[in-house]
């Protein structure tokens, strides 16, 4: 009994050990995501890293190929606003930037993505009268829109 007492004891310690484990990769990245593959393909061929991915985020400024800060909302007493995109897994494409508001296309800023990393950014000068929600999509060379991001421009004190 004592023994049987013993194995349970470290078969709870092993589990709680084990879901310690996976919870620890999990947050560091140990464990992949599940991609689907042909069965006569070499996992170790497929790259992570090349899977396409987008990150945006609007800034007032950009300083050494990064922004300086995340705004959702601006105040009309600025004038100037820059969308940055980190755009990873899109080399050889061509994204461009569309800059929407009120149901019209302002800009369209084209990019050709010449790695598998290529930060790019594209500003818009506002006017005070373009007061509401903007959205800029990131659109790939196909037409399809792979990313979105909408700020607010509002009067100041609102």
């Amino acid at each position: 009994m004592a023994s049987f007492a013993c194995f349970a004891s470290t078969a709870l310690a092993a589990t709680r050990l084990f879901g310690a484990l996976a919870a620890l990769a999990l947050t560091i990245g140990w464990v992949a995501p599940s991609i689907a593959q042909p069965t006569n393909a070499d996992p170790v061929a497929v790259e992570l890293s090349a899977l396409p991915s987008v990150l945006a985020q609007f800034t007032t400024a950009i300083e050494d190929r990064e922004p300086i800060d995340q705004v959702t909302f601006v105040s009309s007493e600025r004038r100037k606003i820059y969308l940055f995109s980190d755009l990873r897994g899109l080399s050889g494409q061509t994204v461009t930037h569309r800059w929407l508001f009120a149901g019209k296309i302002m800009a369209e800023i084209p990019f050709e993505i010449r790695g598998p990393r290529w930060r790019v950014w594209s500003s818009k000068a506002l006017r005070e009268d373009w007061l509401g929600d903007w959205t800029v999509e990131i659109v790939g060379g196909d037409g399809e829109v792979i990313a979105a991001e909408t700020f607010t421009y509002s009067a100041p004190g609102a």
